[in-house]
């Protein structure tokens, strides 16, 4: 049961995200369907979050290291991991950041970590700049990638591994493709920009959005006119264009953003499989919101 957080804070995204990170810390995959529990108003706000942390763990860990003598309790230590994400992401308001996670952690392990959390993050406000400048001596840290792996990006690339651990550090854009069986690109771009949210188009039915929204901001989500997806993801259709009638199996299919797109395309009759039922049901959602059907 959520906690009583405003549903469009901070602390409640902060007490979504941190379990989540837990968990992967804990060995699960992200690809778990963990994040898609998440109610889909505040989902935006977590999944970025709990992709940020994850990117930055190295760094998050070797920041904490000096600020903790003990090891917390697990999703106590996932939330600072969380926290120390969100303050380097929201420079201007540290101290904000700092309160919404004090918030967070009432609301998690009973309660008991609050003052914890909050020495913590006001410690490490007054240590930032020496804590930061000790990462120079830890380059997994620094560069927010594992210290084998960097060392077989040197030997591969030396000339270029500097270049591709900045670009693996590049956070992506939010994507969206629009359903053409019910809206047209150009319309949808059009009512993007009457809602205030600046776009491109990419591809036959992909748009880049300049910044992520929640999807209760997209016009026409609910009524199945577009969803989100990676422009990448989007080329496995595009390139695989099967033609009208034919089968298709979309092994490993959850949560069904190629099969969707598939059926957006043409009409096939198409099988989707996972090995998950809860993600099964994730597809059988996402394919009646736009209007679909397959066998899954």
């Amino acid at each position: 049961m959520p906690p009583a957080l405003p549903p469009d804070s901070l602390a409640l995204a902060l007490w979504y995200a941190a379990p989540i990170v837990a968990q992967v810390m804990a060995g699960q995959s992200l690809a778990d369907g963990t994040l898609e529990q998440v109610p889909g108003d505040i989902r935006p706000s977590v999944q970025d979050i709990v992709y940020g942390t994850l990117r930055r763990h190295g760094e998050g860990d070797a920041l904490l290291a000096p600020l903790l003598q003990n090891p917390p309790y697990p999703i106590i230590r996932a939330l600072l991991f969380c926290a120390l994400h969100r303050l380097a992401t929201w420079t201007d308001a540290p101290h904000t950041v700092v309160n919404q996670a004090v918030e967070a952690a009432g609301q998690l392990a009973e309660g008991r970590y609050k003052g914890l959390v909050n020495g913590v993050l006001r410690n490490y406000l007054r240590q930032q700049e020496s804590l930061k400048e000790a990462l120079a001596d830890h380059p997994a840290a620094r560069l927010w990638h594992p210290a084998w792996w960097l060392e077989k990006l040197q030997a591969s690339y030396p000339k270029q591994w500097e270049s591709i651990v900045s670009a693996d550090n590049t956070p992506p854009p939010m994507s969206l493709r629009v359903n053409l069986r019910k809206c047209r690109q150009a319309d949808y771009l059009a009512r993007l920009e009457a809602g205030g949210i600046a776009a491109q188009a990419r591809g036959e039915a992909g748009i880049r959005l300049q910044r992520p929204v929640p999807v209760s901001q997209l016009p026409g989500f609910a009524d199945g006119l577009a969803s989100v997806q990676d422009l990448g993801a989007q080329r496995a259709a595009e390139l695989l264009d099967p033609a009208p009638g034919s089968r298709v199996l979309d092994a490993c299919a959850a949560p069904g953003g190629k099969t969707a797109h598939l059926l957006e395309r043409a009409d096939l009759e198409l099988t989707a499989l996972d090995i998950d039922p809860d993600r099964c049901r994730q597809i059988e959602s996402n394919l009646a919101r736009l209007g679909l059907a397959a066998r899954v």
